[in-house]
């Protein structure tokens, strides 16, 4: 301990010296050296000079004119502009060592403006039917103050209520209505506050600033998933974040600098608490994140260094989850524990099960989806050149946690999602080891940027084909806004929702009355027979309908693009469904507009 003040001492006199020493300094004087210089002007002019044109570039988007593109055939020439733009403007800064970190994160702060509010701020209501559902969930939680009964398919969210009760207890402390208000908000400002945690990971790597926020700008540039609107996963991706850059942070190797008077591998108990609160809110909220989680954490305990750090949390999280799973999940568990046994012995068809079928797909989908594909597997072979040419990296925990989800890839398909998720959360640490092959130490830093710059600009072009690429089926006008709520506020308890596809806003906002079915979702023999005569296609799902409990039929535009898009069903099923119950008896257009259209049936008249 003398030793290391000694030393401590000797810098901080040796730093005290030098700074007496520069000329000018008694006296206030500007040095020569601290003149700003035109790379710093250029840095300092482009970020202001990009959002200006950004928000330009959103007075005339004719968000009618999206198809097999979605947002990407509408957006104007400037906003893409304000991209190259901000990459350039990034470039420049990480190019000068005396970019302050202010202006780094002006620019990270930026991109996740100009990608994530730009919907935001176009489209008139909430975007994702998921979302809907979520806000539709936690109203019911408040109806019911606490489970939700006769949930159907939605019962899962009982048995992970955490996010719907933490909504739920906020809605009712600041006695706002409903979450639809901030739900619209969600992903900016989820990616925004998920800065702070991913900042903390890559610090506890590198105290180099250009590789900190080259990971950051990274990360948000390939983050293609879509993971971040009003949903559990988004929180519970946010919390798992910040356990590992915890965890990592007191790894032996951690490149953070101590003052609490702890060394590695030695929790403080606060902070060990602190940890297994968060992986207790985690296993709460979500069914996957917490096998991630745990998944992760073996993966960093396989060095023999890292154990003392490690193993306690791995322990903690996996005994709070196992509990967890015995007790309030088990209902779900006890259900499906076949088909988890059964995927177990499946390990091909679960890595694939998420490729879309593109045959089947629209043209444009079929060029969004290999683009997708191209920015992912760009993503991970970048990562493994990193882990070939940058041998420091090797020692730190980022490649353990690159491979970590792969053995969840292989046990399970979750619904075709899983290969989606094991990209999401691989990425964070694939982000630093991909910066850390950019930018490596040169006595020319603006020209090795400059150089990275082209490769900024593809993987930003990537990001936007994956991101905007579905948003026809993803945004909503008001007139199919107002026939969700139409349906939702006239329909009996007990009437049967009937929908093409779950594209439709408020869909789910009585699903604890009303039992909701969705044809996309029925076997093959069900949709043919739909194709084959619509009417005659309804008739079995709507047997029990009466003047007590009608069904309702809702057809609208987000469904008629979700079909063409996926090619579940023919693209023009919509309106021809529309055309043959306009023309049968008992079907009686209750609500029409020109994006939405919904029938109501009682039954056939004796």
């Amino acid at each position: 301990m003398g030793k290391l003040q000694t030393l401590t001492g000797g810098r901080v006199a040796s730093f005290t010296s030098a700074v007496a020493r520069r000329p000018g300094t008694a006296t206030g004087e500007r040095r020569p050296s601290e003149r700003t210089t035109p790379l710093q002007w250029a840095t300092r002019l482009i970020l202001p000079a990009a959002l200006t044109l950004w928000l330009l570039s959103l007075r005339h988007v004719d968000l009618a004119g999206m198809r097999d593109y979605g947002l990407l055939q509408v957006l104007p020439v400037l906003f893409w502009v304000t991209l190259g733009l901000l990459a350039l403007g990034f470039c420049l800064a990480l190019g000068d060592r005396r970019t302050g970190g202010g202006w780094f994160a002006g620019y990270v702060l930026g991109l996740i403006a100009v990608i994530h509010a730009t919907p935001t701020l176009l489209y008139p209501n909430l975007r994702y039917s998921w979302a809907w559902k979520h806000v539709a969930v936690v109203d019911a939680v408040i109806r019911h103050h606490g489970d939700v009964p006769h949930a159907d398919k939605l019962a899962i969210y009982n048995q992970w209520p955490g996010f719907f009760d933490l909504n739920a207890f906020f809605l009712q402390a600041t006695g706002l209505h409903s979450a639809l208000g901030y739900a619209t908000w969600t992903p900016p400002v989820f990616n925004a506050v998920l800065l702070a945690p991913l900042l903390l990971l890559y610090r506890t790597v590198t105290r180099d600033r250009r590789l900190i926020w080259g990971a950051a700008w990274v990360y948000y540039s390939c983050s293609w998933v879509g993971q971040d609107y009003f949903a559990p996963q988004a929180f519970a991706f946010l919390l798992f974040v910040t356990v590992i850059a915890l965890v990592m942070g007191q790894l032996p190797t951690s490149a953070l600098y101590r003052t609490d008077g702890t060394g590695a591998g030695r929790w403080p108990v606060g902070r060990f608490v602190a940890v297994m609160v968060i992986a207790a809110v985690i296993i709460s909220s979500h069914p996957l994140t917490p096998l991630m989680l745990i998944s992760a954490l073996v993966a960093l305990s396989l060095p023999r260094r890292n154990r003392r750090v490690v193993l306690p949390v791995l322990a903690g999280t996996a005994l709070l989850a196992v509990i967890w799973d015995a007790t309030v999940a088990r209902p779900y568990l006890s259900q499906n524990l076949g088909d988890f046994l059964g995927s177990l012995l499946k390990p091909d068809t679960n890595v694939v099960s998420g490729l879309a079928a593109l045959g089947t797909a629209a043209p444009g989908q079929v060029v969004v989806s290999w683009v997708d594909r191209g920015l992912s597997a760009a993503v991970f072979a970048l990562a493994v050149i990193a882990f070939l040419a940058r041998p420091w990296v090797r020692r730190t925990g980022l490649p353990l946690l690159v491979v970590a989800p792969l053995p969840l890839l292989t046990a399970n398909a979750y619904g075709g999602e899983m290969i989606f998720r094991a990209y999401l959360f691989a990425l964070p640490a694939a982000s630093l080891l991909i910066a850390a092959l950019l930018l490596r130490r040169s006595r020319r830093p603006l020209v090795q940027t400059l150089a990275a710059y082209p490769l900024m600009l593809a993987l930003l072009g990537g990001l936007m084909f994956g991101y905007y690429g579905k948003e026809s089926a993803n945004y909503f006008t008001k007139e199919e806004v107002a026939a969700g709520r139409f349906v939702a506020a006239t329909a009996p308890p007990g009437s049967t929702i009937v929908s093409l596809t779950s594209a439709v806003p408020g869909l789910y906002l009585r699903y604890d009355e009303n039992p909701q079915v969705q044809m996309d979702e029925q076997d093959i023999g069900d949709r043919r027979r739909l194709v084959n005569d619509p009417v005659k296609g309804l008739e079995g799902f709507i047997q029990g309908a009466s003047p007590q409990q009608p069904a309702f039929i809702i057809l609208s535009r987000a469904q008629a693009a979700d079909l063409y898009q996926r090619g579940i069903l023919p693209g023009g099923t919509v309106q021809r469904l529309d055309s043959a119950l306009s023309k049968t008896p008992g079907y009686i257009p209750v609500y029409r507009s020109k994006d939405a259209v919904v029938y109501r049936y009682q039954g056939a008249k004796s």
